[in-house]
C-alpha cells in the first residue's frame, strides 16, 4: 500500500519544503559515489565518498553536527526518491500550516530527536532523511487527520486505490505495522521512525494545546477535545444525573409561563453543515466541503455560501468532472456575485462546461458571449471565440 496523493492542497507555496527537497538532492549528487573497500581481508558496500563518511551519525563515537548532517545523507538513488516522495506528500501542508521559519525549525528537531531515538538503542551508523520526514508525517497526522490519503494497493493482479483518513493511514499503516509489527528489512532505522513519529505528535499537539499554531475544529486537539467533553458528560449521566429532568418543587417556575422557542430540525441541521463547510474550506480539504455542500444545497437549494467558498468548491466539482453540480454552482455564484472581478473567467468556464460536457447550446452561447467582451487574455479569447464558432456553425 503506497500513498500517491492527499485531497488537499496549501494556500501558500510551500517554499521551505522545496527547499529542503533541493537540498537532500544537491547533496545526494556531491556525496553519493558508491564503491567497494577493502579493509580486514574482506570486502565492503560503500554508498559515499570517503570524506562524506563523516557526516553520517556514528552512535558509538556521535559528533554534535551528525545529528543534523546524516539527515541530508542517502544511501542509493531509491533511498533519496522514496523519502523526498514523502517529503513532497506530507510536508508541503504542515510547511503552510507552521510557517517557513517554523517548518524549518521543527524539520531539524525532527532529524535531532529522531537521531536520538536511534542512538540510545543501537549503535549502527545511521544516514538518511526518514526520520525528520516520520517527524513531519507525524505533524500531518496531528494537523490533517480527517483529510483523506489516495492508496495504491495491489493484491496479486488486482491493483486500483482507496481513500483512506489520515489518521488511521498513519497510525496504524505507517507507523504500527511498517515500524513496529513488521520489523523485517535489513539496514533500516525503524527505531529512528519511531522516534521521528512521537516528536512530530507529541510536539504538535503541545504547540496546538498552548497556541503557538492556530487550532482548527478539525485537528487531532481538537477531536481529543471533544472526545473528553463526551467522556465526562457521559461520567456525569451514568452517576444519575440527568440534565434534562425538571424538578419543579426547587424551581420554583410554573412551567405554564415557560414559552419555549420550537427548535427546527432541518435548520439545525442546515447551521451543523455550514460550519462544516467552513471548516473544511479552512483546512482546504475542498473534495470533503464539496460533498457537504451537495447535501447541504440537497435540504435547501437556497443556500448561499460565502463568495470564495462558493467558487472553490465549484471549482472543486469541475475538477472532478461533476459537470452538472459544478454548472449548478457556477450559476449561483453569478448570480449572487456577478461583480466578482473576474467574472469573465466564471463565465467562460461555465461556458465550455456547457458546450463540451453537458452538450447545452443556448446556456453555452450565452455565457460564452458575456466573457468574450470581458476576457483580456488573448489565448483565451480566442478559445472562447472558438467554441463560440463551432457551436453557432
Amino acid at each position: 500500500m503506497i500513498p500517491i496523493r492527499t485531497n488537499i492542497r496549501p494556500w501558500r507555496t510551500p517554499y521551505t519544503n522545496y527547499a529542503l527537497i533541493l537540498a537532500n538532492v544537491i547533496i545526494f549528487l556531491i556525496t553519493y559515489s558508491p564503491h567497494y573497500s577493502f579493509a580486514a581481508g574482506g570486502r565492503t558496500e560503500e554508498a559515499l565518498r570517503a570524506w562524506a563518511d563523516q557526516f553520517m551519525l556514528n552512535p558509538a563515537r556521535p559528533y554534535l553536527w551528525q545529528f543534523v548532517t546524516y539527515a541530508f545523507l542517502h544511501g542509493s538513488w531509491l533511498h533519496l526518491l522514496g523519502n523526498m516522495f514523502f517529503l513532497y506528500l506530507f510536508g508541503n501542508n504542515v510547511n503552510d500550516r507552521l510557517g517557513h521559519i517554523g517548518y524549518l525549525c521543527f524539520y531539524l528537531a525532527g532529524a535531532v530527536f529522531s537521531a536520538t531515538g536511534h542512538a540510545l538503542v543501537s549503535s549502527t551508523p545511521v544516514l538518511g532523511a526518514s526520520g525528520a520526514i516520520a517527524a513531519v508525517t507525524g505533524a500531518y497526522l496531528v494537523l490533517f487527520p480527517q483529510t483523506m490519503v489516495t492508496v495504491l494497493y495491489w493484491f496479486i493482479f488486482i491493483i486500483d486505490t482507496i481513500d483512506i483518513p489520515a489518521l488511521y493511514f498513519i497510525a496504524f499503516k505507517m507507523i504500527i505495522l511498517d515500524n513496529v509489527i513488521s520489523r523485517t528489512a535489513r539496514n533500516v532505522a525503524y527505531d529512528a521512525h519511531l522516534a521521528g513519529y512521537i516528536f512530530g505528535i507529541l510536539s504538535i499537539l503541545l504547540m496546538l494545546g498552548v497556541g503557538l499554531v492556530s487550532t482548527s475544529p478539525f485537528d487531532l486537539w481538537s477531536m481529543l477535545k471533544r472526545w473528553n467533553q463526551r467522556r465526562r458528560y457521559g461520567d456525569i449521566v451514568s452517576k444519575g444525573y440527568d440534565p434534562f429532568s425538571v424538578q419543579p418543587a426547587k424551581m420554583h417556575i410554573n412551567a405554564r409561563d415557560i414559552t419555549e422557542k420550537p427548535v427546527n430540525p432541518q435548520q439545525a441541521e442546515i447551521t451543523q453543515l455550514r460550519d462544516e463547510i467552513s471548516g473544511l474550506m479552512a483546512q482546504h480539504n475542498f473534495a470533503s466541503a464539496a460533498d457537504i455542500y451537495q447535501k447541504l444545497i440537497g435540504i435547501d437549494s437556497e443556500q448561499l455560501l460565502p463568495r470564495q467558498q462558493l467558487l472553490d468548491i465549484a471549482n472543486h466539482l469541475a475538477s472532478e468532472n461533476k459537470h452538472t453540480q459544478a454548472a449548478q454552482a457556477y450559476e449561483k455564484f453569478l448570480a449572487h456575485y456577478h461583480n466578482y472581478e473576474y467574472v469573465e473567467q466564471v463565465e467562460l468556464m461555465l461556458g465550455l462546461l456547457y458546450s463540451r460536457y453537458l452538450n447545452q447550446a443556448a446556456p453555452a452561447i450565452r455565457h460564452l458571449t458575456a466573457a468574450a467582451k470581458k476576457l483580456s487574455d488573448q489565448g483565451q479569447l480566442k478559445m472562447c471565440q472558438d467554441e463560440l464558432a463551432r457551436l453557432q456553425n
